[in-house]
């Protein structure tokens, strides 16, 4: 089984949009293996747009020009990644990222170039051509890269074999594929294809479906076909992005589980939107941090980094190296809310798992506008008697008893081990 446990890694995406290059991507690279490695940190993700040489921003340009092989396949732009040259592809920056003990990805974008289909270009392993098993009306209403693919055409699964066969090829370890978690049933067919290329590729790929909204109805094919697939849209450092997310997650926690991981998208956390030039330290709060931090972890979303790494200050490198909080996004079992209480402009949420270690979590956030103090007490959680509780961004120890109190300001977390 692929992604037994919920991934952690890095995506250049939320800091660099489309332009990032191969010695932004090392140096972050570097950054992971140094500093957050060893607490399970370890996938590597190249977003969109690394086949463009003119890509420059979180913006794409319509109809641009994209490095290609004769068989359809995109590659590294050489402009950006300069290791690509010669054919190499990203094997070369692949192995540089194993090297340091880390694992590498790529994002693709759904379907076949359309610059392939206007070359006719050729179909590896079929006398088919790019052509012949596109679908035209299956476009992308925000990028302008690819046709979809029919994959009731003779050449479309030769299509998506060959795709996968070179990325296994170049070291892929995690696929994130964009323009299909939502696109569903429409879709459905081509997803498949994918699935299977990825599943017969002859190595261990972790496959993650975007943008989101997945939609809940189709959760046993999401469940089927991928490891990841995305709950919401692009998450940004906005409250009220955050704020939704306690209603995602709680349509999607019966879903996660070992190879099932709905995921809350990236951690849009420390330099974001490095590629403007100037300093975009995220908007977050520290407290509206923990509480993401804390929401993603209970809920075991998959975690993915947006910031660039080497800018982290102190807060930003504590905040994803909190033991006691990864080992609560290893470990929860069933997790779920418990109960939401609303009066006025307070608001808080209760959520509960069991500890595959032993004993149980419990989280509690502030999701209103005024700070506030609350008992909590463990009967709410099914948890009768008295237990020691060690709240884990603190440290602080409770007990034994049989309830907490704790004062929490607007937007705020707290989280504790219950034994």
């Amino acid at each position: 089984m692929t992604a037994k446990t919920s991934p952690m890694g890095w995506n250049s995406w939320d800091c660099w949009g489309a332009a990032v290059t191969e010695d932004i991507v090392r140096q972050n690279a570097d950054y992971m293996a140094k500093h957050l490695k060893e607490f399970g940190w370890e996938y590597v993700v190249v977003d969109i747009q690394w086949y463009e040489p003119a890509a420059d921003s979180h913006s794409y340009h319509p109809f641009t020009d994209l490095d290609m092989d004769e068989y359809s396949r995109l590659y590294p732009a050489v402009n950006r990644f300069p290791s690509a040259a010669g054919g190499k592809g990203f094997a070369p920056l692949a192995e540089y990222v194993h090297s340091l003990g880390l694992k590498f990805g790529i994002h693709i974008m759904r379907g076949i170039p359309r610059q392939a289909v206007h070359r006719n270009a050729k179909i590896l392993g079929t006398d088919r051509t790019a052509r012949q098993i596109a679908d035209p009306s299956s476009i992308c209403m925000w990028n302008s890269d690819m046709y979809g693919v029919d994959p009731k055409k003779p050449g479309a699964k030769e299509y998506y074999d060959s795709l996968m066969a070179l990325y296994a090829s170049w070291g892929v370890d995690f696929i994130k594929c964009d323009d299909i978690a939502r696109e569903m049933p429409r879709c459905e067919g081509e997803l498949r294809l994918l699935s299977e290329a990825v599943r017969n590729c002859g190595r261990e790929i972790v496959l993650s479906l975007s943008p989101g909204p997945a939609l809940p109805e189709r959760a046993e094919l999401y469940k089927e076909t991928a490891e990841m697939w995305r709950i919401t849209d692009d998450f940004w450092d906005d409250w009220r992005l955050l704020y939704d997310m306690f209603s995602r997650a709680q349509t999607w926690c019966i879903h996660s589980g070992a190879g099932n991981w709905p995921d809350a998208d990236m951690l849009p956390v420390g330099p974001i939107r490095q590629v403007y030039g100037r300093e975009n330290r995220t908007r977050f709060t520290e407290d509206e941090q923990r509480t993401m931090m804390t929401l993603w972890s209970v809920f075991r979303s998959p975690l993915m980094i947006g910031g660039d790494m080497p800018g982290f200050d102190d807060f930003t490198l504590a905040l994803l190296t909190n033991r006691n909080i990864l080992d609560m996004h290893k470990n929860a079992r069933g997790a779920h809310p418990v109960w939401r209480r609303k009066r006025g402009d307070a608001e808080w949420i209760l959520w509960t798992a069991e500890n595959a270690a032993g004993g149980h979590y419990l989280a509690l956030f502030n999701a209103g506008e005024e700070d506030g103090e609350i008992t909590v007490s463990l009967s709410d959680a099914e948890l009768d008697g008295t237990y020691t509780l060690r709240e884990m961004w603190t440290g602080a120890l409770t007990g034994p008893a049989d309830s907490v109190t704790v004062f929490l300001p607007k937007h705020a977390a707290a989280a504790w081990t219950v034994e």
